[in-house]
Order: C-alpha cells, then sequence, then structure tokens
C-alpha cells in the first residue's frame, strides 16, 4: 500500500497547529517563570554578599559612611512655603505609612472582595451545589485514574463490578451529570439572580433540584457497576428511569430560572441568561429525543446516540458555561464584555451550527452520505460561534493583561478561552474525512474528549468557583495550593492529550496498511503510561482543589491581628481594662 503523506492532509496540519498554541504559551510561562527564579536566586547572592561586607566592614569605613549619611542628610527646613505646624490625617486618608507586613519577595495575589447583601441562605445553597459537584469530581476522576492504571496493569483485579466495561461509564457520567452539571447549576443560583437583580423564586425547589440530580449519579452508578445499563451508548448508559430522575432536576431548576428572569428588575435579559436558559432546555430535549422508545433500534438509533452524545457536550456544557463566562470575566476585569453583539452571534450561530454535527462521528458508516456531508459541513461551521466567542473574551482581556500576574483566578479563565479556540477548531479538523479515518475508533477521541470537557469546561469552572466562594465566605485559598492545582491539571492534561494524539495517528495509520491489530496493541503500550502519568497529575490537583474548598468554607475561630488605628486602640483599651481588673 502506498505511504501516505499527513502533511499534505489539512485536518492534521490544523491539528497539529492547535495542538502547538497551548504548549507554547506554556513553553512562555515557564521561560518567564524560570527567569523570575534564576533572577531571585541572583538577588539571594547579592544579599548575602552584602551581609557578609557588613559584617567585615572596618572602623574607617563606617566613619566615612556615617559623615556620607550627615552631608547627605541636609533638607530644607521646610518652613519655605509652609508653616511649623505638626501635619494631621484627621480624616485616616493615609494609614501605616511606615510599616510593611507583607513578604516582598513573594507575589502576592489580588484577593476577592466579600459582596455586600447576600441572603446566608442563598450563599449556603450555592456552597452545597458546588460541595456536591466537588465530591462527584474527586468520586469520578479517582475512578478514572484507576481506568488509566488498567492500560499500565490489565490484571490489578477480577471483580466484574471493576471491570473496565463497567468502571469507564461510572467515570464519565460522574463527572459528566454529577460535577460539572451541579457546578454548572449552582454558579447559575448566583449568577441569574445577579444579573436579573432579584431573589431566588424558591430555595427549596432548588434544593429539590440538588437532592435529585444527586440521587441520579448514584442510582446510576450503582447501576452501571452491576451492570445494568442503557445498551452501552456512549454517555446514554443511564437507564431511563434513573435519566429521569436527573432530567426532573433540571426541570425544576429551569422552572426557578424562568421565574427568577420573569421578576427581574432589569430591563434587559442579559447575555448569560440566553445562554444558561437555552442550555437547559436543550438537555431536557436531548434527553427525551436520545430515550424516545422508538428510536432504540437501527440504524435510526445510531443516528440518535451521535446526535445526543454531541448536544450534550455542545449545547449543555458549553453553552451553559459560555453564559457564565459572560458573567464572570467582565466582573473579573472590572470592564464591560467587549461586544454584546458578537455574543448575540456566537449564540444563534452555535444554535444553527452544533445540532447538524453528531453525524460527523459515523464518517464511512451506513449512514446516508448526504447526512455525514451535512455533519461535515457544521463542523465547519462552527468556526463562526467559536472565533466570535473567543474574540469576544480575548478583546475583553485587552488593556487588563496585566492583572493575570496579580490574579489566582484569571489564569484559569485564560486556559479555558485558549482550549475552548483549539479544542474546538481540533473538533472541526477531526471532521474531515481522512482525518477521521485515521484517528476515529482510537484514543485520538479519548484526548479530544479530554481538551474540550477538561480543558475547557473544567478550567472554567474552577475559575468560577475561585472567584465565587471566597465572595460568599470570606476565605481565601493559599495560593500557593491554587497554583499547585492549576499547574499540575495543566500540565497534566498536556501530558494525558499529546501522547495520546500521537500515538493514535500512528495507530491509524497501521490499520490503514493494513498491520495485525495486535501490533498497534503493543505501540500504544507506552503512550498508554504517559496517559496514566498525565492523569495521576490531574487527579491529584482535583485533590488539591477539595481542599482549597474545604479551606474556604470551613468554619474557625482563629483571632485576627487588628491593623486599623480604631481596632488598634480597641485592643489597647481592653488591655487596660484587663490589666485593672487583674490588680482589684
Amino acid at each position: 500500500m502506498e505511504r501516505i503523506n499527513l502533511w499534505s492532509e489539512w485536518g492534521i496540519v490544523i491539528t497539529v497547529v492547535l495542538i502547538s498554541i497551548p504548549v507554547i504559551i506554556a513553553a512562555f510561562i515557564v521561560f518567564y517563570r524560570t527567569r523570575a527564579i534564576i533572577q531571585a536566586f541572583l538577588q539571594k547572592k547579592e544579599v548575602e554578599n552584602f551581609q557578609r561586607y557588613l559584617q567585615m566592614m572596618s572602623p574607617e569605613e563606617k566613619a566615612q559612611l556615617e559623615e556620607k549619611e550627615r552631608a547627605s542628610a541636609y533638607r530644607l527646613n521646610n518652613q519655605e512655603l509652609g508653616s511649623d505646624r505638626k501635619a494631621k490625617d484627621s480624616r485616616g486618608l493615609i494609614n501605616q505609612v511606615q510599616e510593611v507586613t507583607d513578604l516582598r519577595f513573594i507575589e502576592k495575589k489580588k484577593k476577592s472582595q466579600p459582596r455586600p447583601n447576600i441572603d446566608p441562605a442563598h450563599s449556603k445553597l450555592i456552597l452545597w451545589y458546588i460541595g456536591c459537584a466537588i465530591f462527584w469530581l474527586v468520586f469520578g476522576t479517582s475512578v478514572g485514574e484507576y481506568l488509566g492504571i488498567k492500560f499500565v496493569a490489565p490484571d490489578i483485579d477480577h471483580l466484574s463490578w471493576l471491570s473496565f466495561g463497567r468502571l469507564r461509564p461510572v467515570h464519565t457520567n460522574a463527572v459528566f451529570w454529577g460535577w460539572a452539571s451541579l457546578a454548572m447549576i449552582g454558579l447559575a443560583y448566583y449568577v441569574i439572580p445577579r444579573v436579573s437583580n432579584a431573589a431566588i423564586p424558591s430555595v427549596r425547589a432548588a434544593y429539590a433540584s440538588l437532592i435529585l440530580i444527586n440521587t441520579s449519579v448514584v442510582a446510576g452508578t450503582l447501576s452501571l457497576m452491576a451492570g445494568i445499563n442503557n445498551s452501552g451508548g456512549e454517555y446514554r448508559e443511564y437507564t431511563w428511569p434513573v435519566m429521569l430522575l436527573f432530567g426532573l432536576g433540571v426541570f425544576i431548576s429551569l422552572r426557578n430560572f424562568y421565574k427568577n428572569i420573569a421578576i427581574r428588575s432589569t430591563k434587559e435579559i442579559y447575555v448569560s441568561n440566553w445562554y444558561i436558559i437555552s442550555a437547559m432546555m436543550f438537555v431536557l430535549v436531548i434527553a427525551v429525543v436520545a430515550y424516545w422508545p422508538s428510536w432504540q433500534n437501527g440504524l435510526g438509533e445510531t443516528i440518535i446516540q451521535g446526535y445526543y452524545m454531541h448536544q450534550g457536550v455542545g449545547m449543555w456544557f458549553m453553552l451553559f458555561n459560555l453564559g457564565l463566562m459572560y458573567y464572570f470575566l467582565p466582573q473579573q476585569l472590572n470592564k464591560p464584555i467587549y461586544s454584546y453583539s458578537l455574543g448575540i452571534v456566537a449564540f444563534w450561530s452555535q444554535i444553527l451550527f452544533y445540532t447538524l454535527i453528531g453525524t460527523h462521528h459515523f464518517i464511512f458508516s451506513a449512514i446516508p452520505w448526504w447526512l455525514q456531508t451535512i455533519a461535515i459541513i457544521g463542523s465547519v461551521g462552527m468556526i463562526i460561534p467559536v472565533v466570535a466567542g473567543t474574540t469576544n473574551f480575548l478583546m475583553t482581556f485587552k488593556g487588563s493583561w496585566h492583572k493575570l500576574a496579580s490574579s489566582y483566578t484569571l489564569p484559569f479563565y485564560l486556559v479555558g478561552i485558549v482550549f475552548y479556540f483549539t479544542g474546538s477548531l481540533q473538533g472541526t479538523a477531526e471532521a474531515f474525512r481522512f482525518t477521521n479515518l485515521i484517528w476515529h475508533f482510537t484514543d485520538f477521541t479519548v484526548a479530544h474528549s479530554h481538551l474540550t470537557m477538561y480543558g475547557i469546561i473544567c478550567f472554567m469552572l474552577w475559575g468560577f468557583i475561585y472567584t465565587l466562594v471566597p465572595r460568599l465566605t470570606g476565605k481565601e485559598p493559599p495560593q500557593l495550593l491554587v497554583g499547585s492545582h492549576f499547574w499540575l491539571a495543566f500540565i497534566g492534561l498536556l501530558f494525558y492529550t499529546i501522547p495520546l494524539m500521537l500515538g493514535s495517528t500512528l495507530r491509524g495509520m497501521m490499520w490503514m496498511e493494513g498491520k495485525a491489530f495486535i501490533e498497534s496493541v503493543e505501540l500504544m503500550a507506552p503512550f498508554w503510561l504517559w496517559r496514566a502519568i498525565g492523569g495521576s497529575l490531574m487527579w491529584f490537583s482535583h485533590l488539591i482543589f477539595a481542599y482549597n474548598f474545604y479551606l474556604m468554607v470551613r468554619k474557625t475561630k482563629g483571632q485576627s491581628i487588628p491593623n486599623s488605628p480604631s481596632e488598634i486602640l480597641k485592643a489597647k483599651q481592653a488591655l487596660e481594662t484587663q490589666g485593672i481588673e487583674i490588680a482589684g
């Protein structure tokens, strides 16, 4: 068989370029961070040399320095244009100008400001949603970590409940419906009342939604591990009674949000509400279509599977998170979104094109050729909403790039935006017939799904949660741990996806050349090892994230040190009073 020149295929070239973008960005970041570390080390050496100089200073040198100091200390008497009265700060405009309490050699990030007028019951509701979501993140990715180990050590267990075929859907559904869905809805319970300037109509209904969705994931997890599933459709493994509970939970929250928007005190409906409400409507429609009894057999079931699988990602998770981004990003940068019109163009073009592309998972199948072609055209059409949305977000950053250095939340936003562009357009490149022929049925689709669901959805959600929770609780996570979470997740994602994409390309070419299947399995062994390493880094970052959340919500009785004049005087008065009582 004639050897194929991969570089002559546009799909391959586009994918390589898109993969290179986050890698180059990461390389620049590592370079500048390394340079900063080296400069700090050199500065430390200079300080040590200066200390040695001070220790060895002779009396003559000290006398010369004192003479120079007296000479340079000469000043005007300050009476030329003023008076001899002592300056006062009666309005408290200047405070603590003589003392610096922070360590200057550690970069200090900007802290969140607590928001006033947040109902404690409302805050508690949001924290419950986020807390449950984080539980499912740790659980689901712990299962995923175990599955990654199975690729390296397939005989690690011999229990049917822990077999790969049962645990893999447990992993995907737990992070889909447990982690991401609950986190999104919980954040929406903050965003929609804020932009509507109206209170949540029913906190009790919100808790009912939380209970139903959690029950759905628990029941689905147990049934999948027991071998009870919906015939194995990807992301559709839950049986219809389990998915019904999830749908009811989403419907209750949708009704709550709809009422919230209906009683808004603002004239316009902000773009965030467009995205969030549409996403919740779409997921209900998608679930009904996917589980409708008459569409569960034959070729029609395959078409429905493609529709459901892709709309679940694009019209539920992506649409919802973009709505959250349109609120949190302008708020974090303290400036309006660059273009409201671009947001609307991205909204309607995503609805137009994304609903057409499910069949691109079944190129060269028995599905009609014209339907496959429409899916490819729709995939190319996705360039419009992706470019519009990315441009909108990056132009909002314009003039505020310096804020990245002083924020521990904005790097999560930026990574999510970059992967929104690269991961989404990589999906477009993957839809082309030649690239589909090489990559489909390989681990390339696994890498792509992690680029999108992890690189986009997870990083965005982490940024939103780190933004919101300190405002609700008044407690900041340790900056070192937030940085550790970010870098472990980011580096782990690159270690996970890039080797899989490379190995899968080689594997697909081996299949096209007619080589034995077992040879391609042996080929993938080192790439699966990298998958396990990257997955381990990602999983460990989730443990850090969960611990950070615990630190932000735990109740502590720690004492704060007074720093304002009024607080210091009160402390002094209390100390004197205590001393008088002891003396008496």
